[in-house]
């Protein structure tokens, strides 16, 4: 099992043997990645999180694991309980997010292969 699934499923109190909702938490863990590369202005070829930050993802993924099939709501209510969701599960750390582009500006150094041709889709 790889680190970042081991991670959530800490948090959120399921065990290692517990495999019932692995394919779930690994779409929610690449999509929540996918969507902060993008906040961050990070390109494909950035494979990672930086290090500052690396906290976000794994506090949205339990945002969005909890909010299973209520997707889309920005309430619920029943039998006198009530739960109102964020709009965006990343509005809480919209400041760091902010931050750290301004700590490191809009660009991100990537480290290019000299040797692959433009456009080659295959790894030599």
């Amino acid at each position: 099992m790889n680190d970042k699934l081991s991670n959530l499923k800490i948090y959120l109190g399921l065990t290692e043997d517990n495999t019932d909702f692995d394919e779930v938490l690994q779409l929610i863990i690449k999509n929540t990645e996918l969507q902060l590369r993008f906040k961050l202005g990070l390109t494909s070829d950035i494979i990672f999180i930086p290090s500052e930050i690396e906290y976000i993802p794994l506090q949205v993924e339990v945002k969005r694991f909890n909010r299973l099939k209520n997707e889309g709501m920005i309430s619920f209510t029943q039998e006198g309980e009530s739960i109102t969701f964020n709009t965006n599960d990343f509005d809480e750390f919209q400041s760091d997010i902010d931050e750290w582009k301004k700590q490191n500006g809009n660009s991100v150094l990537v480290a290019m292969d000299p040797y692959r041709k433009r456009g080659d889709q295959h790894d030599i």
